[in-house]
């Protein structure tokens, strides 16, 4: 099931470091099937706050992601980023084909 690398970057920064980690990750997600999804577009807030830019990565699955992560290329360049934008950074499955929110709530009430 795809999975996601979902990243809110509290500011955003032009500093040279993180100009080479946006340049050297693309090298680092594809021997893990990753792709961008959302890469520093303007978010339209609708709901609460926002502060920063959004970056969402598509993986094939969780272990890909995890993997990917984890991997001696990535943890190389994550300190360019790391030293210069603080942030949150979540990995979350997505739902199956024909995924129904209406059962998940029948699931819901139905528990003791």
């Amino acid at each position: 099931m795809t999975a996601y690398a979902v990243a809110h970057l509290h500011s955003t920064s032009d500093h040279e470091d993180v100009l080479d980690y946006i340049e050297r990750i693309q090298d680092t997600m594809d021997p893990y099937g990753g792709r961008f999804l959302v890469h520093g577009s303007p978010v339209q807030v609708v709901e609460g706050e926002w502060p920063g830019a959004l970056v969402m990565i598509a993986f094939p699955d969780l272990d890909s992601a995890h993997a990917w992560y984890a991997s001696p290329a990535y943890q190389e360049i994550l300190p360019l980023r790391t030293g210069h934008l603080a942030g949150d950074v979540v990995f979350a499955e997505g739902v199956p084909t024909g995924y129904d929110a209406r059962k998940t709530a029948a699931r819901m009430r139905a528990r003791p």
